[in-house]
């Protein structure tokens, strides 16, 4: 499986933010995309992941077959927000994206263990630390499997331990032969291709 972007571009608030982004990443690599805030990455990242239109250019899966036809499809998108419901508990927020997303992973409390969140599964989210709510954001990439991940920011409020399991998560999700495109603006430890985008490029 490949995922190749071709020429594009972003718009934010009808203004364009970035242009001419291409790149081909296939099984097992990474893309780290860096660059000052209002450079265009999380657009970047939202084009991908189909939440937005692309102002030109296109991204597009090959080899991902009836399984993963589009990068929409095949990835899985953490944002800036944690996208989890305050009021329920983190073993619901989690059962819910499991069965709404289809392709189960791992099991809820598996997910917990692996993020280090094992003894919490029942305290509503909004309970929740920056930090803890950021790792169960984490889990949500484990309990349904996609082989894109698209990752914005995905180490904030993280601590240094907090810092390193994740990143043994994304190194396993690369050994699995999965592919990972992130915007951050620490260093990640993944190794691959940088992409630097520069504020008011056009």
């Amino acid at each position: 499986m490949r995922l190749i972007a071709e020429g594009l571009a972003g718009e934010r608030g009808g203004e364009p933010v970035f242009s001419g982004v291409s790149f081909a990443l296939g099984a097992g690599e990474a893309l780290t995309i860096t660059g000052p805030n209002g450079a265009g990455k999380s657009t970047l990242l939202r084009v991908l992941a189909g939440l937005l239109p692309a102002a030109a250019g296109a991204a597009r899966i090959e080899g991902g077959g009836a399984d993963w036809p589009d990068v929409a499809a095949a990835a899985h998108y953490l944002g800036h927000q944690n996208a989890m419901k305050t009021a329920l508990t983190v073993t619901e927020n989690l059962a819910f994206w499991r069965d709404f997303l289809g392709e189960p992973h791992c099991e809820v409390d598996e997910a917990l263990e692996m993020v280090g969140l094992g003894d919490i599964g029942h305290l509503p989210f909004g309970y929740l630390s920056t930090g803890q709510r950021r790792r169960a954001a984490i889990a949500r990439l484990l309990v349904s499997y996609r082989p894109v991940w698209l990752l914005d920011e995905p180490t904030a409020g993280l601590d240094k331990a907090s810092e390193a399991q994740f990143s043994a998560l994304m190194g396993a999700h690369l050994e699995d032969g999965g592919i990972i495109v992130a915007a951050t603006h620490l260093p990640l430890g993944l190794a691959g291709a940088e992409l630097r985008m520069a504020e008011g490029a056009r």
